[in-house]
């Protein structure tokens, strides 16, 4: 059984930076071999694919809007995955999930079978 909890969230101005954290835990195993990903939902939009990092390799990959300003990473130790987020734009404001998988890199939500609750994060200008 895999699971997952957001921290981090809040509310910051544009520009501003947030470091977002998921711990995970997995009853059984180990997440070699899993992808985590960091997805975001506004209101009265779809979940959309921010970034995901294979637990085994470490590579990333990102969304187009992100690249260059978001950073994903994971602890080993610590069985965390973080998403640090610069230059925030007010485009960015939705709930934050972290999301895992077993198996290849997909970026699509309906591909992740595990789920956080989610961090809201609120950019104003």
């Amino acid at each position: 059984q895999v699971q997952l909890s957001e921290s981090g969230g809040g509310s910051v101005q544009a520009g501003a930076s947030l470091r977002l954290s998921c711990q995970c835990a997995i009853s059984g195993g180990t997440f070699t071999g899993y992808i985590m990903g960091w997805f975001r939902q506004a209101p009265g939009k779809e979940r959309e694919f921010v970034a995901a990092v294979s637990w085994s390799s470490g590579g990333t990959a990102y969304a187009d809007p992100v690249k260059g300003r978001f950073t994903i990473s994971r602890d080993d130790a610590n069985n965390t995955v973080y998403l640090q987020m610069n230059d925030l734009e007010p485009q960015g404001a939705a709930v934050y999930y972290c999301g895992a998988r077993s198996g290849l890199w997909n970026p699509a939500p309906a591909a992740y079978p595990h789920w956080g609750q989610g961090t809201q994060v609120a950019v104003s200008l």
